[in-house]
């Protein structure tokens, strides 16, 4: 899932050479991403609130056809042609920032690769010749890195690729970025307890303003504990350069939560969404005025547009069944498909000589 990884990682190393300090660099590049995605997480705000609106109405379908899927599934369908809402519509914004994240995930990974710009084949080639464990993906080119700025000189790279390693500026107020904090008493560990610290104050905050607080459903907010929790594992077992990005992005999404509270407040969408759903289901019941044939004769009748609407139905499907009445509409069964090709009249074949006296 680290794919983007080849678009986010030339876009560092262009950032990082306007601010030659890789910690820095992530920090400048996690608010660009996050000032990029702003239009679509308001626009997942609002969805968020119009959704809020219709909570109710589908929790009470799926609590009243819970034994009966195909049912539920239904009229959950008809719930949403019927009030035009989508509750696919703010998934794009979270897709794009997990996306965003396991790229920076491979970035932060292979730093010496997308950065620095060296081949895949020379940092192998070099971290056999240091004899640096070239199974470890995850550590080898940060290890490569630190070996080179240690004195190091493999013969596999350049002297410009050395010359780059021992300048890339990895460190943040003492602390080496290429560092794994793990679950040791280190001075590293103060990054993955910052992005845990900062992972639940964005999640909670982000819940509450969002005007979802409360109506997840708990499968739902299981998932997304577990997907936030994933991500503090990564923060204790990948480079502490992930965590730095993993707590600017989360610092972010705070700031994100209040400005688009400003922007869309779900209690003021929520209630215009509630009164367009009142006014519709009042229009839905509202009665007309029509003229039906009773016993040959035209009388009035005052029905509502959904009585209406059932005998429009009612009588399309009368006027079919009177123009198709002869017709067959049931399939044929084996049997009869195998007479019918028993009477149908052979074709004749024709040879060239028949063709031609013909």
């Amino acid at each position: 899932m680290g794919f983007l990884a080849f678009i986010l990682g030339p876009l560092m190393a262009l950032l990082y050479q306007l601010i030659p300090n890789y910690a820095v660099t992530m920090i400048v590049f996690t608010v660009l991403v996050r000032v990029c995605l702003l239009p679509l997480a308001i626009k997942q705000q609002k969805s968020t609130a119009k959704m809020s609106v219709f909570q109710p109405e589908i929790q009470r379908i799926q609590e009243k056809y819970k034994n009966d899927r195909e049912k539920q599934n239904e009229e959950l369908m008809k719930l949403q042609q019927e009030y035009g809402y989508n509750p696919m519509s703010g998934c794009l914004p979270m897709l794009l920032n997990f996306l965003v994240l396991f790229g920076i995930i491979e970035v932060v990974y292979r730093p010496a690769q997308y950065i620095l710009g060296v081949s895949v084949e020379a940092i192998g080639t070099a971290c056999e010749q240091l004899g640096i464990a070239t199974n470890n993906a995850t550590m080898m080119q940060g290890q490569l890195i630190s070996a080179v700025q240690g004195g190091a000189a493999p013969a596999a790279l350049t002297a410009e690729q050395i010359a780059a390693m021992q300048n890339f500026n990895t460190t943040f107020f003492g602390m080496d970025m290429l560092g794994t904090a793990g679950f040791h008493l280190t001075p590293l560990l103060v990054f993955p307890i910052l992005a845990s610290a900062t992972m639940i104050l964005s999640y909670a905050g982000t819940n509450k303003l969002s005007g979802m607080g409360g109506q997840m459903q708990g499968s739902m907010e299981v998932m997304m504990w577990v997907m936030n929790l994933m991500f503090i594992w990564f923060c204790f077992s990948a480079p502490v350069g992930f965590c730095l990005y993993y707590t600017a992005g989360n610092i972010c999404q705070i700031g994100q939560s209040f400005l688009t509270y400003k922007i869309y407040s779900p209690e003021k969408f929520k209630a215009e969404y509630q009164a367009e759903l009142a006014a519709k289901k009042a229009a839905k019941k509202a009665s007309v005025t029509v003229q039906v044939e009773e016993n040959g004769e035209l009388v009035e009748k005052t029905v509502s547009r959904h009585e209406l609407n059932k005998a429009r139905i009612a009588r399309a499907r009368e006027l079919d069944a009177a123009k198709y009445a002869g017709e067959r509409t049931t399939p044929l069964t084996p049997a009869e498909k195998e007479a019918l090709a028993a009477s149908a009249p052979k074709k004749r074949r024709w040879g060239k000589k028949a063709e031609e006296n013909a």
